[in-house]
């Protein structure tokens, strides 16, 4: 078969989790979780489940700080109803052990380009919303019930649902208790479909992780009971650790306008089948309804493929921009960029004080939850290479500025340039490896130099770094470093990201000039 009639896994690269797809006449949308990633919930554009862009993002009037890693927005869910579309999505405050201090809202637009409403409060106390427009004209609210009674890590005790009132804007009406899960248990990211008289309830199970799972029932009635497919898990790689896609998990539904089904679902590329340095990404996997009426995958087995035969429609490729090379020439940064719970705003980060170039004034230490000043975007590729160019003038050593490979807080390496009381102007490095701190056994003096270009070749489960001052050759720092642990296992939900980043540390804003950024996937 023609290559471009192939659809290629993962279709979003790089992290985008917990997808949730949806279609309007002949576009196809899918919006992913973002956590502490602002712009919040980035919604990707098709037309033939083939070439997919990133169209805009929903929540960019928010502010998440002080939320802690691996808050904020979780499991977002897009519908469409009569001309109007709906996004539900959770706000985690805080997830220790055993609480879920989250709060679920819904937004509405005509365009999903925008504007969007502000946001409808709906619960508490649990996560993974989504809205089901029944044929009858009511909708339904479903949600994860989280009861901390439970032993063990995992308090998912089922699936709850209750009305929702577009007149009043709120729920309304009992609670019904839908799903209680399955053995997997760990159930969440419910969503329901109604096809051929059937409610079709599709959740997540096993934990999104290796042992991660999609299962489906059906009833009758919308209100249950609900009868498990006689095969699940209908999808998993929780059997088979040589599958390139891993956690294969957290599905949503979607049919074409020719009769054909899909679904979208999150999954893993661990590097050496160990560490998601990528984070969870998008796939899509083609399924069909089996004459006794279960939602099956279409080549059958439970696995998910790498390639999957596309739909029946016209080729519709997208104009590429991957933003390569930024030169910041432009007056707003690229969509390719992300900040840290609060969006950039000139007092801080602007493209205009000088023309050309981004200019980053020092915020908080690299551990902050409030104010840090960094810039950053997905690693998309196993193997990548990122360079930037930077002025700056440190005064003493509570200002820094330089690269950064980011996963969160307690998960970094950076190599930043500093002032040293004896070597002056110099480059040096920082890490944390799950929460412990180190201060690199490196300290090289650039006394002199104006522009200072840094280099990370991540290859792997491993970076290596180099430098350039003015108009001299690289050179190569000391070897290869492990960044095992810029990755999903025993760390948070968001893959491994990276950027730039100035921290002034007394308060001063000292400024850094960054020339330009490349990111280059091998």
């Amino acid at each position: 078969m023609n290559e471009e009639h192939m659809i290629k896994n993962p279709i979003l690269t790089g992290f985008n989790p917990d997808p949730c797809i949806i279609r309007t006449g002949d576009d196809y949308y899918i919006v992913t979780s973002t956590f502490e990633w602002f712009p919040g919930a980035p919604v990707y554009h098709s037309k033939d489940l083939i070439n997919w862009t990133h169209l805009t993002n929903i929540l960019t009037n928010v502010n998440f700080a002080g939320n802690p890693d691996s808050c904020s927005v979780w499991a977002p869910a897009l519908s469409h109803h009569e001309g109007v579309f709906y996004f539900v999505y959770t706000d985690v405050l805080r997830s220790k052990y055993p609480f879920k201090d989250a709060h679920n809202y819904l937004m509405t637009s005509t365009d999903i380009l925008g504007p969007w409403s502000d946001s409808i409060f709906l619960n508490s106390g649990s996560f993974d919303p989504s809205l089901f427009h029944d044929d009858d004209g009511r909708k339904w609210i479903l949600n994860v019930e989280w009861d901390y009674r439970v032993e063990g890590r995992n308090k998912s005790t089922g699936i709850l649902m209750q009305e929702y009132s577009n007149e009043d804007n709120r729920l309304v009406g009992p609670i019904y208790k839908i799903f209680e899960g399955t053995e997997l248990r760990k159930t969440e990211a419910p969503h329901i479909y109604k096809v051929n008289g059937y409610y079709y309830l599709v959740t997540a199970e096993g934990g999104t992780g290796s042992t991660h799972a999609v299962t489906v029932a059906r009833s009758r009635d919308i209100k249950g009971p609900y009868e498990v497919d006689p095969q699940n898990p209908m999808m998993t790689s929780a059997h088979n650790e040589e599958l390139i896609l891993q956690k294969a998990g957290h599905a949503s539904l979607v049919s074409t306008q020719t009769g054909e089904w899909y679904i979208a679902h999150l999954c893993s590329r661990p590097v050496n089948g160990k560490y998601s340095i990528l984070g969870r990404e998008t796939a899509l996997q083609r399924v069909k309804f089996t004459d006794d009426g279960w939602l099956r995958l279409a080549d059958g087995g439970n696995e998910a493929q790498t390639e999957v035969k596309a739909p029946s429609l016209p080729y519709h490729p997208f104009v590429v921009d991957h933003n390569e090379h930024d030169d910041f020439l432009g007056e707003s940064l690229h969509k390719t960029w992300n900040t840290l719970r609060c969006a950039p705003d000139e007092s801080w980060c602007s493209l205009v004080e000088r023309k050309g170039y981004l200019r980053i004034r020092g915020g908080e230490s690299i551990h902050s939850i409030h104010n840090q000043h960094l810039i950053a975007r997905r690693q998309q590729h196993l193997d990548c290479e990122v360079e930037t160019s930077i002025e700056f003038e440190p005064q003493n050593f509570s200002q820094m500025a330089g690269l950064v490979l980011y996963y969160n807080t307690e998960n970094y390496v950076y190599l930043y340039i500093s002032h040293d009381e004896n070597s002056g102007k110099c480059l040096s490095m920082m890490s944390s490896t799950w929460g412990e701190f180190q201060h690199k056994d490196l300290l090289i003096s650039i006394e002199g130099a104006k522009v200072c270009k840094l280099k990370a070749i991540l290859e792997g489960e491993n970076a290596s770094f180099a430098y350039a001052c003015d108009d001299d050759d690289w050179k190569d720092l000391s070897g290869p470093i492990s960044i095992a642990h810029l990755s999903d296992e025993g760390n948070g939900f968001t893959g491994n990201f990276v950027g730039i980043c100035v921290q002034d540390l007394q308060g001063t804003k000292r400024y850094a000039d960054f020339d330009y950024f490349t990111y280059v996937g091998k």
